[in-house]
C-alpha cells in the first residue's frame, strides 16, 4: 500500500498552511478536490491563477481588488465624508457583509505593538491622516478589534487626528478580545449603530 505521490503531498502541505486547516483537514480537502477534479479542482486552479495575476492592494484604502482603486473608493455613492478604519481586509469584508456602513474604509494593515516592534510608520496611519485632510472627512470611525493593541492604536489615531474631525468607535456588541472577522452580522450591525465618541 502506498501513500500520496510527492505532488499530492506537496498540495496537502500547502493547503495545511491555510488558516483553519491542519494536516488532516488539508488531506481530506485534497482528496475531495481530486475526486471532483472536473467540478472543483480544475476550476479552483484556474480561479487561483486568475486571482494570483490580478489581485492587488487599493492604493487609496488598502482593500484588495483587481485595480489600483477598489470599487468602494471608486464609487461616488460612498463619498459620505466618513472613513471607517479597520485593522485588515478581513475586517473590511466583515463590515461589508453586515451592510451597515455606506462610507469609505481605511485598512491599517495591523495594530501598533511594542512587543512586535510595530510602530505608526509600519502601518497606514500617516496615509490615514493625509486622507482625512485631503478628502474633507467629517467622521473617522475606529472599528478596531477590542484588544489591548487595537485600543492602543485607536487612542494613537485619535490623538493624531486632533479636534478637527469627529472620532468615534464601535460600541456595544463587540466583546473585549473579540475580532470583527469572527462576529456575526447582527453583532457588527448593533456595534455600528451604537458607536460613540472616542
Amino acid at each position: 500500500m502506498s501513500g500520496p505521490t510527492s505532488e499530492i503531498e506537496t498540495l496537502i502541505e500547502m493547503m495545511a498552511r491555510l488558516p483553519g486547516l491542519g494536516p488532516r483537514s488539508a488531506r481530506r480537502a485534497v482528496l475531495h478536490l481530486i475526486k471532483k477534479r472536473g467540478l472543483l479542482l480544475m476550476p479552483l486552479a484556474e480561479a487561483l491563477r486568475q486571482v494570483g495575476e490580478t489581485a492587488r492592494e487599493c492604493l487609496t484604502c488598502g482593500n484588495i481588488g483587481t485595480g489600483d482603486t477598489c470599487a468602494i473608493c471608486a464609487s461616488e455613492k460612498r463619498a459620505t465624508g466618513e472613513i471607517c478604519v479597520v485593522e485588515d481586509v478581513a475586517d473590511l469584508w466583515a463590515m461589508e457583509r453586515a451592510g451597515v456602513f455606506k462610507g469609505r474604509y481605511h485598512v491599517l494593515g495591523g495594530t501598533l505593538s511594542a512587543l512586535d516592534a510595530v510602530g505608526p510608520e509600519d502601518l497606514r496611519i500617516p496615509k490615514l491622516v493625509d486622507r482625512v485632510a485631503a478628502e474633507g472627512v467629517t467622521e473617522v470611525i475606529l472599528a478596531l478589534n477590542a484588544t489591548i493593541d487595537g485600543q492602543t492604536t485607536a487612542h494613537y489615531i485619535a490623538d493624531r487626528l486632533g479636534a478637527g474631525v469627529r472620532v468615534t468607535s464601535l460600541a456595544q456588541g463587540v466583546p473585549i478580545g473579540g475580532e470583527l472577522d469572527y462576529l456575526d452580522d447582527g453583532t457588527i450591525s448593533a456595534a455600528m449603530r451604537a458607536r460613540k465618541s472616542f
